[in-house]
């Protein structure tokens, strides 16, 4: 009898000494990152048409570092450090530059997270000459 009671001690504390071992492991883990996220998806559409879908999209991500599909994101991801990812800041008033084709829209949206907030913004501009004179100063919108 004394063997079957000890048996059952035994295993009864390996039962808590391994259920001990594992909420300490769970409880100790680390974060996977020091930096609060920022990842965006910027898109660029005509919108008019029979379907407002993206013309092109691109993905920037700007932390820890600069990466995604953006063709430009080291600084592209400057630039929105530089203005706290305020995007209004980054589109200049319209240039006195003569466009043609005024009743082509071009719209540029901007969703995700920026240092951690969550971000949408949208920009819509007359056409693609007033959008691409934005997108020869910014290298944001410049995808």
């Amino acid at each position: 009898m004394r063997l079957r009671l000890a048996g059952g001690v035994i295993a009864a504390a390996s039962l808590i000494t391994a259920t001990l071992v594992t909420t300490s492991v769970t409880a100790t883990a680390a974060p996977t990152s020091l930096y609060a996220p920022s990842a965006l998806v910027l898109t660029m559409s005509y919108p008019g048409g029979t379907t407002d879908t993206a013309a092109r999209a691109v993905t920037l991500s700007c932390a820890p570092r600069a990466d995604g599909t953006h063709p430009d994101a080291i600084d592209a991801c400057a630039e929105l450090r530089s203005v706290h990812g305020q995007l209004d800041a980054l589109v200049p008033p319209a240039s006195d530059q003569a466009c043609t084709n005024p009743s082509s829209p071009v719209t540029i949206t901007v969703d995700g997270v920026w240092q951690g907030t969550h971000t949408s913004w949208k920009h819509a501009f007359a056409n693609s000459c007033e959008m691409n004179n934005v997108a020869t100063q910014s290298s944001l919108f410049n995808f």
